[in-house]
């Protein structure tokens, strides 16, 4: 007997059900980059290993899923060398590509090799999958998609506004409370300056990007493992745990970080952003959090994490202000700043919450029933104007028991029926039931049209 197909940990199957509600959000966040002058573009699902390691800081390396040379791939490794089992050094022989992390550092390498195809600013959306080695859980999966929007070529803080108003409208769209934190990598480093721990920042921002999950002892003990002293640790505590007004928490954080010049224009750009945000009526909140990190190294001013109000969910959207990725390609100066949203976890939100429309669910309008050679014939050229009106519509292909191809319609949640026997052909029309009230009408084409549309 054949072993029972399975898939690989991490993945998911989408049928018919779950492909429409993923196209529901697909279809929302789309129309919504562009009605800011966002265009799309699509990248390879492999990238040369060269472009993907060391973007991504130690963690990111290690959650790459790396691709097998082609052909006779051993041929160049030495015995000595496998005898080694030194996996690390074994994967840099036989694997020179991977599978994308993300979607932005194919985009830096993008914008690098089309650099003279684009106008800039360059306002960007890409939905793709990517790739991460992460032990799976609910809400993290090793394939997932992301859908992200990036404005590359413009060091204007209001690209980092837009972006927000971009999180906010999108979120309002799909229906679904959101809290939308912000910080700047500047302030951070600015807090590893004041604290003594400057050559430390990494450490820093990687342990408080955890605070959620492994609580502020957890925090503790990750710093001190990396080397940060009892009096460093003590002076960061109150720091990250700030409470108070976005305005109080930026003009207490401004006095801490007095000395420190990056801190000081980390706390402007924050302030900027925060006040121009604040005239523009966001229907979420806005909450500026000391500990958020991001925990990406490629960071470099704004970051930006969505977090859903109503159900335990991780990250649901993030990103923020990159100033040095596509100089690592060659292109030095071009900054860019953006968002990604977290496709499968917004999935898991809004089935959590039940907030997906029934017509977003909803395949065909109408199923039209099919009795013989001679009514399928006298109902094809209905059927034709229906679809030429925009419906959705099916005729069943078999003639067979009327009760199947009923059930057929129930338990594809079609709508509507057409039936047409002898009595609708002599009178030219067609007989339309409602199956979820069981009304029944003799209808003109014209009128099924009409009548379907309402």
């Amino acid at each position: 007997m054949a072993n029972k197909p399975s898939i690989p940990k991490g993945t998911r199957d989408f049928g018919p059900q779950e492909m429409a509600k993923r196209n529901y959000i697909l279809n929302t966040i789309r129309e919504v980059y562009e009605l800011y002058g966002f265009q799309q573009i699509e990248t390879p699902a492999m990238e040369t290993l060269q472009t993907l390691m060391g973007k991504y800081g130690e963690e990111g390396d290690k959650l790459l899923f790396k691709v097998l040379n082609s052909g006779d791939y051993l041929s160049k490794v030495t015995d000595e060398e496998l005898a080694e089992r030194n996996s690390l050094r074994l994967a840099a022989r036989l694997c020179e590509k991977g599978l994308r992390y993300d979607l932005t550092v194919p985009f830096a390498r993008y914008v690098v090799m089309h650099r003279e195809e684009l106008q800039l600013p360059f306002r960007r959306y890409q939905v793709q999958p990517v790739w991460r080695a992460d032990r799976p859980q609910k809400g993290r999966y090793r394939e997932f998609y992301q859908f992200d929007g990036d404005i590359v070529g413009s060091d204007s803080l209001l690209n980092e506004v837009e972006l927000m108003q971009i999180e906010d409208e999108v979120f309002s769209r799909l229906g679904v409370r959101v809290q939308i934190k912000i910080n700047n990598r500047k302030i951070l480093t600015g807090i590893a300056e004041v604290i003594g721990a400057a050559d430390k920042i990494v450490d820093i921002t990687v342990a408080i990007d955890k605070l959620d999950k492994i609580g502020e002892d957890g925090v503790v003990a990750e710093l001190t493992e990396k080397g940060l002293t009892e009096e460093q640790i003590s002076k960061l505590r109150p720091i990250i745990n700030l409470s108070g007004t976005n305005a109080e928490k930026l003009d207490t954080i401004a006095q801490v970080l007095a000395e420190s010049e990056a801190g000081q224009k980390g706390v402007g750009e924050t302030r900027f952003i925060l006040e121009t945000l604040q005239q523009l009526s966001l229907r979420n909140e806005i909450q500026l959090d000391l500990t958020l990190a991001r925990g990406l190294s490629y960071y470099t001013g704004a970051i930006f994490e969505v977090k859903a109000l109503d159900t335990p969910m991780g990250s649901i959207s993030g990103g923020g202000r990159y100033d040095n990725l596509t100089g690592i390609f060659g292109l030095p100066g071009l900054s860019g700043v953006g968002i990604s949203f977290g496709v499968d976890r917004i999935y898991d939100v809004l089935g959590a919450l039940d907030l997906y429309p029934n017509d977003a669910l909803q395949t065909s309008r109408v199923l039209f029933i099919n009795f013989g050679e001679r009514e399928t014939a006298y109902q094809l050229p209905v059927l034709a104007k229906v679809r030429q009106a925009g419906i959705r519509a099916e005729l069943y292909p078999d003639q067979t028991k009327m009760k199947k191809q009923m059930s057929y319609a129930n338990q594809k949640q079609i709508p509507f029926v057409v039936l047409a026997g002898e009595s609708e052909m002599a009178e030219g029309k067609v007989t339309l039931k409602n199956m979820l009230t069981g009304e029944q009408a003799l209808v003109s084409g014209d009128e099924l049209i009409e009548k379907l549309r309402k």
